[in-house]
C-alpha cells in the first residue's frame, strides 16, 4: 500500500478503471476473467488486465485483483497459471475469500499481498489476528461492524483495515448467504448471486400478514453513504475507504470517487474541525445511484428501519429529486462525468532538460517521480538562416500529444546559432517518453519463480483419495455403518437423542442454551456413552466474545468433548483464550478444496463439515472420509444483523418464530436470536438425504449430522428412527412424508 490513507474504487471494466484513476482513486479493485465475485461484470481478459495494471501504476494507483470466490478442486489447480501474468506485471494485491486459495497464493507468490475479503466474514480482532499471523496484509471488515468494533481491531492488531464507505449493502453477512444458491443454483459464493433479497416479501405470523403491501422490500437495504462521517471512520482505524459498485457504469465510479476524493483531501489537510458536506455534493451522490435514499450503514446503529428501503428499490424521494434538479439533471451529470473522467485521461507532470550545442549530439533528459532517462540524437547543425530559439525548442518539445505525460518544467540549454530538424525533435521526444514510461513501469514488475507447487501433496500423503477418482465407487461401502451426530437447538429434546444407541454425538447450539445447565447436559451424554459438543454462534462479534469470555471457566469445567465453530473469529478466540478443546469446523468455514482442508488441519481442526454447495461428484473428488455430512435439517439461507421482527414489529428482546413469504407463497422460517442479536432465515423445506442412500454411502463420510431446529419431539423421533433404519441397519427408505430437498447433492452450483 503506497498511500497511508487510500481511496479504493470499483472497476467492472477497463473503462471504469480509467474513470476511477482519472477521478482521483488511490487504488482500484477489479476482477479478471475468472474467480471474481462479480461474474456478470465486463471483466477484462489477460492482455487487457495487464494493460490496466500498467495504466494504474503509471498514474500512481494500486490495482488489486478479486479472487474472492470459493474454488473447486480442479479450479485451484489452474490458479497459478491464471495469476502469473498479473503477478509479473506488478499486481499490488489479491482479494481472497477461500482459505485454500489464501494458503496456495502465500506459498506460490510469497511477496504478493493478500487481502482477506469481506466474504471471509471477519468480525473482530481475533479473526484479524489469526489472518495476520497467517500472512494477510489486510482485512476487509464485514459491512455490519460498528465503529467501536473496527477501532478495537485497529488498536489490537497491526494490520491494514479496509471498510466499505459507499454503495450497496447485502442484507446477509457476506460469505454466509445461500439464498440465491439454494433457490436457483446461482451462488453468491461464486459471484453469480440472483439477488432474491431485492424482491418483495410478506412477513407472516401464521396466516396473518404483518407488513404493509407498500413496505414489502423487507430484505433490501438502502445504499450506504458515509461522506458525512468520514472523519469518524478514519479515526477508527480504517486506512482503505472502499466504494462498492463493480456492476455499475463508469460515470457512477467517476462521480462517487470525485466527491470522496474532495472530502478525503479536505480531511487530510484540515482535520475534522467544522466538518460539513456541501449540499450539491450530497445531491450528486444521490443522483448517481441509490435505493430509497441513503443510510450510514451499520457504523452507528446495529439494525433498524432506517437502514432499509422497504419500498420498491431504485427510486428516491421527491425532495431528493428536487435537490438534484436544482443543480442539474441526471443525464447532464452523467455526461459531465463521462467527458471529464471517462473520455479524457489524466496527464502526469514530468521534468525535462534539453541540451543542444553546435557539433554535439542533442540530449533530452526526462524525469517522472524517481525515474529518469536520457536519450541522444543527431549532432546539431549550424544555422544557415534563422537559428532556433529556446522558445522554438520548448514549444515543439512540449507537444506531448496523447502520451500520459505533460511537462511541468522544461529547461532548455542552448549554445550558439544552431538548427535541428523538427522531425528529429519529435523522434527524440517520442523515444524519451516511451523509455520513461517503460522504465517507470518496470520498477513494479517481478518474475514468478519457476514451476508451481503441486497441489494437495501433503494431503495425499495423509491418506486422502487421489484427484480423478470421483464417482469411481472406490469409496463406496454399502455395508458401512455410518455414525450419526444430532444437533439440537432445544435441549428439551436431548432425551430423544440419548435414547438412540446409534447417535454418537449430541451438538447443542448456543443461541438459546442455558449455560448453567451445560455441565448437567454433558454428564447425561457421557452416561449414555455419547459425546457432548457445543456449537458456537453463527456470528461472533464483540458482544458474543464478551458473553463467552465471562463464562469461559464454566465452559472449561463443563466436560465438553468438542466445540463446533462457524467463523474464523471463533477459531481466533479459542486460540487467544487458551481453551484447549477439540474443534470441528462447520460448513460455513468453507473447505471446497483440499488446500482449504489442509489450512484448517494446520490450525488444529479435528474435522470439517462438507460444503453444502458441492454436488456428489465434486464431494467425491474432494474426499469425504474425515468429514461430516449434513444429512438433515432446515438449512440457513441467510444470517443477518438486520432483525425483521424489529423492522416490521418492534424490538422487545423476545425470540419469535415468523415466516417470510415470497411471491410464490413459499414460506421461509425466520428465527431472531436475541442473545447475540441476529436473525437466521431458513429454507422453506428441510434438507433430507434419507432417500439418497447409495450416493451417501458412495461418498463414505466420517458421519452424518442431523440438525433439529423447529421440529417437534414426535417429528424428531420419526426422522431419527428413519435415518437409523436406512444408514445404520441397511433398510430402504419408505415414502417421503412432506416436502424436502436434496440440496445441491445432484445439481451443485456453477
Amino acid at each position: 500500500m503506497r498511500h497511508q490513507t487510500e481511496l479504493l474504487a470499483p472497476a467492472g471494466s477497463l473503462e471504469s478503471l480509467r474513470a476511477a484513476v482519472n477521478a482521483g482513486a488511490d487504488a482500484v479493485y477489479i476482477g479478471g476473467s475468472r474467480f471474481g465475485a462479480r461474474a456478470y461484470a465486463d471483466n477484462p481478459e489477460e492482455k487487457e488486465l495487464c494493460e490496466g495494471i500498467r495504466f494504474a501504476h503509471l498514474h500512481g494507483c494500486d490495482l488489486y485483483l478479486t479472487v474472492n470466490t470459493l474454488l473447486k478442486e480442479n479450479e485451484l489447480e489452474e490458479l497459478g497459471a491464471y495469476l502469473k501474468p498479473y503477478y509479473e506485471s506488478g499486481l499490488d494485491g489479491v482479494i481472497v475469500q477461500d482459505l485454500g486459495v489464501f494458503a496456495y497464493l502465500r506459498e506460490t507468490f510469497p511477496d504478493l499481498p493478500l487481502h482477506a475479503s469481506t466474504q471471509m466474514t471477519v468480525l473482530g480482532a481475533d479473526g484479524a489476528a489469526l489472518l495476520k499471523e497467517q500472512g494477510a496484509a489486510r482485512v476487509v471488515t464485514a459491512r455490519e461492524l460498528s465503529l467501536e468494533e473496527i477501532r478495537r481491531i485497529h488498536d489490537t492488531v497491526d494490520i491494514e483495515i479496509e471498510s466499505f464507505v459507499h454503495g450497496a449493502l447485502c442484507y446477509c453477512y457476506s460469505g454466509q448467504c445461500l439464498f440465491s444458491s439454494m433457490l436457483g443454483g446461482r451462488s453468491g459464493n461464486r459471484g453469480r448471486c440472483a439477488q432474491p433479497c431485492r424482491l418483495p416479501y410478506q412477513w407472516k405470523d401464521g396466516r396473518r400478514v404483518l407488513n404493509s403491501p407498500k413496505e414489502s422490500y423487507l430484505l433490501s437495504p438502502k445504499d450506504m453513504c458515509t461522506i458525512e462521517i468520514l472523519p469518524e471512520l478514519l479515526e477508527a482505524g480504517v486506512c482503505s475507504l472502499k466504494i462498492e459498485g463493480r456492476m455499475k457504469r463508469p460515470e457512477y465510479t467517476a462521480g462517487v470517487v470525485r466527491v470522496y476524493r474532495k472530502y478525503l483531501d479536505r480531511y487530510l489537510e484540515t482535520g475534522k474541525e467544522d466538518w460539513q458536506v456541501e449540499r450539491q455534493d450530497y445531491a450528486e451522490l444521490l443522483a448517481l445511484y441509490n435505493r430509497g435514499g441513503f443510510s450510514r450503514g451499520y457504523y452507528q446503529v446495529h439494525n433498524g428501519r432506517e437502514l432499509m428501503s422497504l419500498t420498491r428499490p431504485g427510486h428516491f424521494a421527491e425532495k431528493d429529486r428536487q435537490a438534484v434538479r436544482e443543480k442539474q439533471e441526471y443525464e447532464a451529470l452523467l455526461l459531465r462525468m463521462r467527458k471529464e473522467y471517462v473520455e479524457k485521461d489524466r496527464r502526469e507532470k514530468i521534468q525535462g532538460s534539453f541540451t543542444i550545442s553546435e557539433g554535439f549530439p542533442v540530449e533530452l533528459a526526462v524525469k517522472y517521480k524517481e525515474t529518469e532517462v536520457r536519450v541522444t540524437g543527431a549532432a546539431a547543425q549550424k544555422a544557415e538562416k534563422r537559428p532556433m530559439t529556446k522558445e522554438d525548442l520548448e514549444r515543439q518539445l512540449r507537444k506531448t500529444g496523447d502520451t500520459p505525460f505533460v511537462f511541468d518544467k522544461l529547461e532548455i540549454r542552448l549554445e550558439g546559432r544552431v538548427f535541428i530538424p523538427v522531425g528529429e525533435l519529435n523522434r527524440l521526444r517520442r523515444e524519451a517518453l516511451e523509455k520513461l514510461e517503460e522504465a517507470f513501469l518496470s520498477r513494479s514488475c517481478r518474475k514468478a519463480r519457476e514451476g508451481v507447487t503441486p497441489l494437495g501433496t501433503e494431503l495425499k500423503s495423509a491418506g486422502e483419495p487421489s484427484v480423478g477418482k470421483e464417482d469411481s465407487g472406490e469409496n463406496a461401502n454399502s455395508g458401512k455403518r455410518l455414525l450419526l451426530r444430532v444437533q439440537l437447538e432445544d435441549p428439551e429434546l436431548l432425551p430423544e437423542a440419548l435414547a438412540c444407541p446409534e447417535v454418537k454425538s449430541v451438538y447443542l447450539t448456543s443461541e438459546r442454551l442455558d449455560f448453567s445447565k451445560l455441565k448437567e447436559y454433558a454428564s447425561a451424554c457421557r452416561q449414555a456413552g455419547k459425546e457432548c459438543v457445543l456449537v458456537l454462534p453463527y456470528v461472533f462479534r464483540l458482544d458474543a466474545r464478551n458473553y463467552f469470555t465471562e463464562r469461559l471457566e464454566l465452559l472449561k469445567d463443563a466436560g465438553l468433548d468438542a466445540v463446533v465453530i462457524k467463523d474464523i473469529d471463533e477459531l481466533g478466540f479459542l486460540k487467544a483464550s487458551g481453551w484447549d478443546i477439540p474443534v470441528i469446523a462447520d460448513h460455513s468455514l468453507y473447505s471446497w478444496n483440499r488446500e482449504a482442508r489442509g489450512f484448517w488441519k494446520s490450525q488444529g481442526i479435528l474435522r470439517d463439515t462438507l460444503p453444502l454447495e458441492l454436488n456428489s461428484r465434486e464431494l467425491s473428488r474432494l474426499g469425504c472420509g474425515e468429514s461430516e455430512l449434513v444429512a438433515y435439517g432446515y438449512l440457513p439461507l441467510m444470517t443477518t444483523a438486520g432483525c425483521l421482527h424489529k423492522t416490521v414489529e418492534r424490538c422487545d428482546r423476545r425470540p419469535v418464530r415468523r415466516t417470510l413469504a415470497d411471491r410464490y407463497q413459499k414460506e421461509f422460517p425466520v428465527a431472531n436470536y436475541c442473545r447475540f442479536c441476529y436473525n437466521v432465515i431458513y429454507n422453506c423445506e428441510p434438507l433430507s438425504l434419507l432417500y439418497s442412500r447409495e450416493e451417501v454411502l458412495r461418498l463414505s463420510p466420517d458421519s452424518l449430522r442431523l440438525c433439529f431446529t423447529m421440529e417437534s419431539r414426535e417429528e424428531m423421533r420419526r426422522i431419527l428412527k428413519d435415518f437409523v433404519q436406512v444408514f445404520c441397519r441397511g433398510s430402504q427408505a419408505g415414502k417421503p412424508e412432506g416436502g424436502y430437498t436434496k440440496g445441491h447433492l445432484k445439481r451443485g452450483v456453477q
